[in-house]
């Protein structure tokens, strides 16, 4: 029987997600590229890929075999590198975020149709068992029409390395907003993603430079490297629905601690996902809640969902999700069409603290 074949391209610590997940769902990675050689060597020999590349296009030429193929690097390179594998007919599953703006994401949307291919991205806190828990919830009508929704991934101490390219607005396209927009994609997954329309938002960046919030991992700081991003941002958004969300996002920010929540209030019921932590940005102290609230008979009632733990919060899950999504056996967990609504949101969050005024999003 013909093994099915994936290649890699980027060699970072997320990496690893990837090789695990494509392994649980029977894939065999034939390659790993990295324009840091050094890096994709390591990695490779750490997990038996004997074909590494400099250069990914090489790896798309001399391997034939693959695919799939998972884009595992900087933000800013995302929809580049995404285009060309769709153009090489190959699957592609991009990392979060999907691309710097809302119009680099139909460009690779765009592409995704004209090659036939499979384009999914990272959106791994959909695949948490405690979300498809809920989300079962509210298919089956308990909860009603979600009305309103919080989404909140917060932290204390989270600066990601001063100067590198998380810092660096031309190459991540942005600060926490951008890098932490899980909670955001997650209130509209669970709202069924409705159309939006406007959008009042406003970001600081009190701590920017200040050493003393800079998260216990992420990269190396770099001597006068720039730090041009945001480190806080408050939303409000509204959908032509009557829906409408309140989302905040920080790096650094005086909260007791890091928090990961969705919480959202339906014309039947309520309900919330939560991680707490108990030192930021280090999933071993981290734990879950997922709720329901309504009343029953007259009574408050908070039901707690109980489902089994997931440390590594769906990114491998993610993957297999993929990998069986492009063998048939199961539908995508998110589409394309939704990574571009979701960056239109992005997009009209930072326009809109630019602009200090709401901002009608296109």
């Amino acid at each position: 029987m013909k093994e099915t074949a994936a290649g890699i391209i980027g060699a970072g610590n997320i990496t690893t997600y990837h090789i695990n997940g494509y392994s649980k769902a029977g894939v065999h990675i034939v390659a790993l590229a990295d324009a840091n050689i050094e890096a994709a060597k390591s990695r490779g020999k750490q997990y038996g890929i004997t074909k590494v590349f400099s250069d990914y296009r090489k790896m798309l030429e001399e391997c034939p075999e693959i695919e799939m193929v998972s884009v595992c690097v900087p933000n800013y390179l995302h929809a580049e590198i995404t285009i060309e594998c769709l153009k090489a007919h190959k699957n592609v599953l991009c990392e979060k975020p999907p691309a710097l703006s809302s119009k680099q994401a139909r460009m690779m949307n765009e592409e995704g149709e004209r090659s036939g291919k499979i384009l999914m991205f990272d959106f791994n806190n959909r695949a948490r068992p405690e979300v498809q828990a809920l989300l079962e919830h509210v298919k089956n009508g308990e909860i009603g029409k979600i009305n309103s929704a919080q989404a909140l991934w917060i932290r204390r101490c989270g600066i990601p390395g001063f100067g590198g390219w998380f810092t660096q607005k031309a190459l991540s396209g942005g600060g926490p907003v951008i890098d932490l927009l899980h909670m955001i994609d997650l209130a509209l997954y669970f709202m069924d993603f409705p159309d939006p329309d406007w959008v009042l938002a406003q970001t600081f960046d009190d701590f920017a430079n200040d050493r003393n919030f800079k998260g216990p991992w992420g990269f190396p700081d770099i001597e006068k490297g720039i730090v041009d991003v945001e480190t806080a941002s408050h939303a409000f958004i509204t959908f032509k629905s009557h829906q409408v969300l309140f989302a905040r996002n920080s790096w650094a920010e005086q909260n007791k601690r890091e928090e990961v929540s969705l919480t959202f209030q339906g014309q039947k019921a309520g309900g919330m996902i939560r991680r707490l932590f108990r030192v930021d940005g280090i999933d071993d102290t981290a734990f879950d809640t997922s709720e329901i609230y309504t009343v029953e008979n007259g009574t408050r009632a908070n039901k707690k969902l109980v489902t089994e733990s997931d440390p590594k919060m769906g990114r491998e899950r993610t993957v297999t999700n993929f990998a069986y999504a492009v063998l048939g056996k199961e539908k995508p967990l998110n589409s394309p069409e939704q990574a571009v609504r979701l960056m239109q949101i992005l997009d009209g969050i930072y326009e809109s603290a630019k602009l200090n005024e709401p901002v009608k999003i296109r």
